[in-house]
């Protein structure tokens, strides 16, 4: 599974109770729609936004980390844009996090066939002598 990550901005005048109801339904839609593991859900809270978008110099930012297939993304792409508190959205793979996970498992696994071989020696080594 490859690993993806979605931040999405929502509107700062939305209740905050809302906005976790917000959250909530985005990390639900991930899991029971497009069988994603959700990772992380790392809300940064109301910062200011880099240019003003619309009436709003600020928005309530929210990373989701999550492992798909990547089949269905757009749905998510079309369920950001069904809601209107959401002001911005952004998903992307991270193939940087996918490439450090196979290169300690292939190091672990470098390590395993080593120290099974230095276990086979060791006992080469008891019958001869």
């Amino acid at each position: 599974m490859r690993i993806y990550e979605t931040m999405f901005i929502i509107k700062p005048d939305v209740p905050e109770e809302e906005r976790n109801n917000l959250v909530e339904g985005v990390k639900k839609f991930l899991e029971e729609r497009l069988g994603a593991q959700v990772e992380n859900v790392d809300r940064w809270g109301i910062r200011k936004l880099a240019y003003k978008i619309g009436k709003y110099f600020e928005g309530d930012y929210t990373v989701i980390c999550f492992r798909s297939n990547g089949q269905g993304l757009d749905q998510l792409e079309n369920y950001f844009k069904v809601h209107p508190d959401f002001m911005r959205w952004q998903t992307f793979r991270r193939e940087d996090l996918e490439k450090k996970e196979r290169k300690a498992a292939r190091a672990k696994k470098e390590a395993e066939s080593s120290s099974q071989e230095g276990q086979q020696e060791g006992a080469s080594e008891e019958k001869v002598e």
